[in-house]
């Protein structure tokens, strides 16, 4: 988890706050550290409350019923490539309604650049 959240703070910087939920990738030795290292607060929902972070829950539901439940993964490379086809369409072609029906990818870079391959 620090490696890939290092490895994207410096491409893009630092936040100032990353919410999380009480599960074992956030409650580590490792992460807090790290935020408390970069000046990253971490604001932890109340358990049991998937509501105090809706957003990530919608996306969740998104991905889980759009793409997991979609396909078979047969091996790590598989997996790889339909996961990083869903996310070409979920960021480049899919209008998304919370940002004026929008894909993200034009609110990210409006001047028309596409996320990396996978």
């Amino acid at each position: 988890m620090v490696q890939t959240l290092e490895r994207i703070c410096q491409k893009g910087g630092y936040p100032k706050t990353i919410r999380v939920d009480n599960g074992s990738e956030f409650i580590s030795r490792d992460l807090d550290p790290w935020a408390y290292a970069n000046d990253v607060t971490l604001g932890f929902s109340r358990p049991g409350k998937p509501t105090d972070n809706g957003f990530i829950e919608a996306f969740n539901s998104k991905l889980r019923a759009e793409c997991l439940n979609a396909h078979w993964f047969l091996t790590l490379a598989d997996t790889r490539e339909k996961l990083g086809t869903w996310r070409r369409d979920d960021n480049e072609v899919r209008p998304h309604s919370a940002i004026g029906y929008n894909v993200p990818i034009a609110v990210q870079y409006p001047d028309g650049a596409a996320s990396p391959a996978p």
